[in-house]
């Protein structure tokens, strides 16, 4: 079988638009008019071509929003200086959204803050032989609510997250993806102010849910907008660059208040929270500055706009003029073909979000959303949300004192961080598929060792030297699984859904992931600490098992998709059968389209 390079593209003859009025004789009667509505007619053309869909109408609230596209103000980058600062600027969203989230497990633990939402308590202390048991009977101190209201103040993080990602699936299809980016960051503004300014544990719950409104937008819709301006050779790593950012914002928190440790009033946390904002600043600043999705200007008709962006992102030193127009020309007739293609369709297809979700259409929208909320689920299933909240006491119960377990944790995000350097280099050349492969099996090995050497390390009959030998085992595979997951499903289940969906929804697709991420999330951080307590260090090896579960859904469910243009995603969903292998790969063949072929070759 040739390999995609060696395949040459269907020739066709492309589709010509006419952008002037529809032309209908003042005596049509009503219902001819009804029926050509949204058509158009081209001169000389034949009865087959002769109707052209128009465009959708932008929303006529559009107008209202800031930030859009404009030509005039665009920063003058050409080629991989426009794609690397398009990746940076993304970076700067992804990273707010980790810093946010590390910051608020620094803040939870602070007294002050405590104190000042009425929720000071006295957790008991825990022996050496229930040092796996979460506590979750407080002893409340005064009039204070029960600690674990602290859980449900960052939960409700989540909870505006899930409403975000609904806000900007939508307003992302219809207002465009800047715009959309740019309505987000108002609404973290307003939440991060107000958390950095909360008097009372009501106030700071408010704060919350809007600021995970403006992040469940920005994380809908930025992994999208970045995607439909990379080349179909470079979106893993533009991916993997973006979730490394996010990590380093993770680590940029949990240093700023480890280093504010021994601050005893409100500005130990107030001052991390309201670092938020500088982020957001700069987002606001520079994202008008930068081009629209080209995908989403073709939908729109704005065929012009979506060719001068094409050609600054696909510009190469040492082109010729006509090299780089032949270029740009054949992809934007290749996108304007898909929408067209589309708009056919649309009638027919799911477009709502309930629709999306039990409404089978003849694109498969249904199938993809639910992979898409499947691959995220289980993202969250393999354990990462065990092991990065529980880090801190496996490596104090290793033997480390509390002071070097917080730098143990601090270094493991650092070294969480640079394992994206590994996503960065291979995602594109290994494709998705493998790279969930070898990330489930090492991150299920190391978290079965994990429960293995956690039951020595509570065996009271062993010496302290022994427990604290199996402690920095556990310690060092936890390092291990980290930066494996780092490497590896951190970035695909975020990245699958930018690739799979059809042009007219995959602003909604991006909301699917979030919402999908929301559910795991919360099913793992609700049930967690009460494995921990029932069966204690067996919370390793199940989630160790888990890991191994992911690998039949992804080799039966999941199509490759690295190396493929956003285009020729819709061929892989043509099949009515939900199994990868089931495909009609061979009448792909016979229409010279591409194939799900893994980029060694092999029919996946």
């Amino acid at each position: 079988m040739s390999s995609p390079d060696q395949q040459n593209p269907a020739e066709s003859n492309p589709m010509t638009f006419a952008h002037s009025s529809s032309v209908l004789g003042p005596d049509q009667d009503i219902l001819t008019e009804k029926k050509l509505d949204g058509l158009e007619v081209t001169e000389n053309s034949s009865p087959s071509t002769s109707l052209q869909l128009l465009p959708p109408r932008e929303w006529k609230y559009a107008k209202f929003f800031p930030g859009g596209y404009s030509p005039n103000r665009q920063l003058p980058f050409k080629g991989q200086s426009m794609v690397w600062a398009v990746n940076i600027v993304a970076g700067i969203a992804i990273m707010f959204y980790g810093f946010d989230q590390g910051v608020m497990s620094g803040v939870n633990n602070t007294l002050n803050y405590q104190h000042e939402m009425g929720i000071f308590s006295q957790p008991q202390t825990l022996s050496l032989s229930t040092m796996w048991q979460v506590d979750i009977s407080i002893i409340p101190v005064g009039p204070g609510r029960r600690v674990n209201q602290l859980n449900r103040v960052a939960f409700l993080l989540t909870q505006g997250t899930f409403i975000g990602a609904l806000i900007g699936g939508s307003l992302g299809d219809r207002i465009g993806r800047l715009k959309t980016i740019v309505f987000a960051c108002f609404w973290a503004v307003i939440g991060a102010s107000l958390q950095a300014s909360a008097q009372n544990i009501t106030w700071m719950c408010c704060a919350r849910v809007i600021t995970g409104i403006g992040t469940g937008q920005l994380n809908a819709l930025v992994p999208v907008w970045t995607s439909e301006l990379s080349h179909h050779s470079g979106r893993g790593a533009a991916m993997g660059f973006e979730f490394m950012l996010n990590i380093a914002g993770l680590a940029t928190a949990y240093w700023i208040e480890f280093a504010l440790r021994t601050q005893n009033q409100s500005l130990r946390w107030r001052l991390p929270l309201a670092l938020q904002v500088g982020f957001l600043v700069v987002l606001l600043i520079l994202v008008p500055l930068f081009p629209e999705s080209p995908r989403w200007l073709a939908k729109m008709g704005r065929d012009e706009d979506a060719r001068q962006i094409l050609s600054v992102l696909r510009y190469k030193k040492g082109d010729s003029k006509e090299e780089l127009t032949d270029r740009v020309e054949l992809e934007l007739q290749g996108i304007i073909e898909v929408v067209q293609d589309e708009r056919k369709l649309e009638e027919k297809s799911a477009t709502t979000y309930w629709s999306m979700l039990t409404r089978n259409d003849p694109q498969h929208l249904r199938r993809r959303t639910w992979l898409i909320i499947w691959l995220q689920i289980m993202q969250e299933l393999v354990g990462i949300g065990v092991v990065t909240v529980y880090a801190p006491t496996v490596f104090q119960q290793a033997g480390y004192s509390e002071y070097t377990a917080d730098l143990l944790s601090g270094f493991n995000d650092i070294s969480y961080m640079f394992s994206l350097i590994i996503a960065i280099v291979t995602l594109d050349r290994m494709g998705r598929r493998i790279t969930l492969y070898w990330g489930a099996i090492v991150m299920g090995i190391c978290l079965l060792i994990c429960g293995i050497a956690a039951r020595y390390v509570t065996d009271l009959s062993l010496s302290t030297a022994g427990r604290e030998s199996w402690g920095s085992v556990v310690t060092a595979f936890t390092f291990i699984y980290t930066a494996t997951f780092g490497a590896t499903w951190l970035t695909v289940p975020w990245l699958i859904p930018t690739e799979i969906m059809p042009l007219y929804a995959r602003a909604k697709g991006g909301c699917w992931s979030v919402v999908g991420w929301s559910i795991g999330n919360g099913i793992v951080t609700l049930i967690a600490p009460f494995l921990f307590n029932s069966i204690t260090y067996w919370t390793f090896i199940l989630f160790g098992l888990l890991n191994f579960f992911t690998l039949p859904n992804i080799y039966f469910l999941y199509p490759e998709s690295a190396g493929r243009s956003l285009e020729d995603m819709d061929i892989l969903f043509e099949s009515d059968s939900i199994f990868v292998h089931k495909a009609n790969y061979q009448q792909k063949n016979d229409l010279n389209t591409s194939m799900a072929i893994h980029p060694k070759g092999e029919v996946l």
